[in-house]
């Protein structure tokens, strides 16, 4: 890992992440974005993630103000795909998880990333390194 790097990994996982983030096949979700308890607004993204069988909902906002959300299912892949959205825009100014079905359409739990002035602080915060070790299952 290098001082810059916020991804706690070594330069070859981290290229392993992202060339499997080239591999990633998206599609949109068929059902509308539904608001949520924990947001201001409904998102304004809801995709689905697909690579080597598994599959992730993540969904994705973005304010006027510049702050930008990303919730994902808590599997291996939701996992990969939060941490190549770190790759992309530098350690979150949140990092938290919600238990299974705490929040509507991740019935298996999520894990979510704020970035911006005045992003949202979750109280479970969660070490990007636990990310890592997750990421590393949806390697095929």
């Amino acid at each position: 890992m290098s001082p810059t790097d916020p991804i706690p990994a070594d330069p070859g996982l981290l290229a392993r992440f992202r060339a499997a983030g080239s591999q990633i096949a998206w599609r949109p979700l068929v059902e509308p974005p539904r608001p949520r308890p924990d947001l201001k607004n409904a998102p304004s993204s809801v995709r689905v993630a697909h690579l080597n069988e598994e599959e992730a909902r993540i969904e994705e906002r973005e304010e006027a103000d510049g702050r930008a959300y990303l919730t994902v299912d808590s599997g291996p892949l939701g996992a990969l795909v939060l941490l190549l959205e770190v790759d992309r825009r530098g350690a979150p100014d949140s990092l938290r998880t919600w238990e299974a079905g705490a929040i509507p359409g991740f019935p298996q739990g999520a894990v979510g990333a704020a970035w911006g002035d005045g992003a949202e602080r979750g109280a479970a915060q969660l070490p990007l390194a636990d990310l890592v070790k997750l990421a590393r299952y949806a390697l095929a």
